[in-house]
């Protein structure tokens, strides 16, 4: 597909920066609301090690009504690249959106960091390297998921695990590649607006919009494998409910903005709660329908039971739950997308 002609140009601007004398300067973007518990770490973690690349760090705040701006003001206090911007919109698409309008006038990169995220050390650098060697416009990396508690370590085995993810590019470790989608790490700046950057009417999924949009612009999307990053999953099955009712809304949005064909692992929840509230509806007037869903729920528990034994760790029992309240959640906000869609 042949670039538009603002993006060639955007492209050709971006080629020339990248030749010149210096390192190019870079503007890490942090979205944030109430992350008092993982900023630090996440702020710690991003910050280029090499010493020599030209930096700023826009974390921009949605509102937080705990200490994640008294945190991030006195980290800024002892590193002035730190700057803390107010996000009126609150959700992630505006922050990053709004860091990119703001950023100082020299950068040519974004990196997007994300709060729950432990980053390894030289990521900044790695994803521009990557960017500026193989010419792409965007760099995606794997997300590998972590618990502290009990419950999310199984939340965490249920991300990792294909029960769980579907079996997703940026889920599976050491394939790196040119892909249509991925945990987002890196722009190009100037493509990232020229395209519009993220559409702020997604609330979840705004990357895999973007990532489409981005393809279909005739660009490149490259996945780095060996820049893995850390992520820290929700602590409790009432927040990882809402989380993945929100990710199964999104990704709806996404298919009905794009008109596109749902892959299967995207379509295997929505059939799972359809199969089972089907069936237990019908379970009123024959019991035997019950077998749908407890063989499923029972699946489930099983393969949690078999992860706990595998791994040594009785937590993972829960991993069948947490997997279950994915599935249904993802499920429930897919459907109620399309549902509303159709009445407007």
């Amino acid at each position: 597909m042949k670039p538009r002609p603002e993006l060639q140009e955007c492209e050709n601007a971006s080629e020339s920066a990248t030749t010149a004398p210096g390192k190019p300067f870079v503007s890490i973007v942090m979205p944030a609301l109430n992350e008092e518990r993982y900023i630090a770490e996440a702020v710690h973690s991003i910050l280029p090690t090499s010493g020599d690349l030209p930096y700023e760090l826009l974390i921009v705040d949605g509102g937080s009504t705990d200490r994640t701006r008294e945190i991030v003001q006195g980290l800024a206090a002892s590193n002035p690249r730190i700057r803390l911007l107010f996000n009126i919109k609150k959700y992630q698409a505006a922050a990053v959106n709004l860091a990119a309008r703001e950023a100082d006038p020299r950068s040519s990169f974004l990196v997007r960091a994300d709060c729950h995220t432990r980053f390894p050390a030289g990521f900044v650098e790695r994803c521009v390297g990557e960017l500026t060697s193989r010419r792409v416009a965007s760099v995606v990396v794997p997300m590998h998921t972590e618990g502290s508690t009990c419950l999310q370590r199984a939340i965490a085995q249920a991300q990792n695990s294909r029960m769980g993810n579907g079996g997703s590019a940026h889920r599976i470790p050491g394939r790196s590649g040119y892909v249509d989608h991925g945990h987002h790490a890196a722009f190009d700046r100037k493509i990232f607006l020229a395209l519009g950057g993220y559409d702020e009417r997604f609330t979840h999924n705004e990357d895999a919009e973007f990532d489409r949009r981005l393809i279909q612009a005739g660009k490149r999307i490259y996945l780095d494998s060996d820049a893995a990053v850390v992520y820290y999953p929700r602590a409790n099955l009432q927040s990882l409910a809402r989380q993945y009712f929100r990710h199964g809304a999104g990704r709806a949005s996404t298919i009905l903005k794009h008109r596109a064909v749902p892959r299967a692992r995207q379509v295997l929840p929505v059939a799972a709660l359809l199969a089972c509230a089907l069936s237990l509806a019908l379970a009123f007037f024959n019991p035997w329908f019950l077998v749908v869903p407890v063989s499923y729920a029972i699946c489930c528990l099983l393969w949690g039971a078999g992860m706990a034994l595998l791994r040594r760790d009785v937590c993972l029992s829960l991993s069948g739950i947490a997997a279950i309240v994915m599935h249904m959640s993802w499920g429930s906000g897919f459907l109620s997308r399309l549902v509303s869609a159709g009445r407007s």
